[in-house]
C-alpha cells in the first residue's frame, strides 16, 4: 500500500503564494503519473495539474501561468507551487499517484488525505 502525505496548505491572502508537497511512502517501487486535484465546497473534485515521470506537465486552464507542478523522483515527491492565488482557488487539495509497489506489480491509483488551502483577506 502506498501512502501519500501532503503538507503546505494554509491561509493566504489574495495574490499570495503557497507551496504544496506530497511525499510517497517508502513502500513504493515506482511512480508514473502524479497529479494534484482540488475540491471546493459543494463542487466536484477537479484536476489541477499532472506530471509524468519525465516531468511533462499539464494544467487546468484556470491555473495556467500561476501554478507550477514539479517532482523529485529520488524523493518520490511531487510539489505544487501556487502563485497569484485567488479566492476561487480555495479548496482541499489532493495528491494523486499512479504507482507500483513492487517489481512487476500493476500500477494502481493512490490518493493523499488532502490539505486545505484558503485564500481570503
Amino acid at each position: 500500500q502506498v501512502q501519500l502525505v501532503e503538507s503546505g496548505g494554509g491561509l493566504v491572502q489574495p495574490g499570495g503564494s503557497l507551496r504544496l508537497s506530497c511525499a510517497a511512502s517508502r513502500s513504493v517501487f515506482s511512480i508514473n503519473a502524479m497529479a494534484w486535484y482540488r475540491q471546493a465546497p459543494g463542487k466536484q473534485r477537479e484536476l489541477v495539474a499532472t506530471i509524468t515521470r519525465d516531468s511533462t506537465s499539464n494544467y487546468a486552464d484556470s491555473v495556467k501561468g500561476r501554478f507550477a507542478i514539479s517532482r523529485d523522483n529520488a524523493k518520490n515527491t511531487v510539489y505544487l507551487q501556487m502563485n497569484s492565488l485567488k479566492p476561487e482557488d480555495t479548496a482541499v487539495y489532493y495528491c494523486f499517484a499512479h504507482a507500483a509497489t513492487y517489481y512487476g506489480s500493476p500500477n494502481r491509483d493512490y490518493w493523499g488525505q488532502g490539505t486545505q488551502v484558503t485564500v481570503s483577506s
